[in-house]
């Protein structure tokens, strides 16, 4: 069984993830964390050294190896991943089940804020403006994450609780 976990940063697909494969015996792998072992480079230095094109076709093509030669498997996307190019439809053609993990802007907001260093993205956005920046980023991100085939609320919820409901919709 493949299931591809979607959703912006620090909804908690990796924690989620992890917990998951273990409970289910399978391989847990996190796409970000493949790709560097695979470059030998942090995404970070990808990013800087040969761009965001770059980086988003590496991306494509790490997704489609990871998901063709995998047999069972928990992988967890960047929060990007599911919006550029045809990945989306990569997800939803190659795993047995896509979850969607649905925070509200608040709770992500209070998830980005303690972890702001280790979060490239958000890292120079000051407290007060990521409820704006986070809220016009969810917006263009939300119709892909949409697509997944499970959406899941995982408001005010810990990642043991998310990792059975998860199991209820297998």
């Amino acid at each position: 069984m493949k299931i591809v976990l979607v959703g912006y940063m620090a909804s908690g697909k990796s924690t989620v993830g992890r917990l998951l494969a273990r409970q289910l015996g399978v391989e847990f792998i996190d796409l970000d964390d493949y790709i560097e072992q695979h470059q030998k480079k942090s995404i970070k230095n990808i990013f800087s050294e040969k761009g965001e094109i770059f980086f988003r076709k590496l991306e494509h093509q790490m997704l489609s190896e990871v998901l063709e030669k995998e047999k069972s498997i928990i992988l967890s996307t960047g929060g990007g991943t599911p919006c550029y190019g045809t990945n989306m439809a990569t997800i939803l053609n190659q795993s047995d089940h896509s979850i969607y993990l649905n925070l509200s802007i608040p709770n992500l907001v209070e998830r980005i804020s303690k972890e702001k260093d280790n979060r490239p993205l958000v890292k120079n956005i000051a407290d007060e403006e990521l409820p704006e920046f986070i809220g016009k980023h969810l917006f263009e991100r939300r119709p892909y994450y949409l697509q997944a085939k499970h959406i899941l609320d995982c408001n005010n919820l810990d990642a043991e609780t998310v990792v059975g409901r998860i199991k209820e919709l297998l």
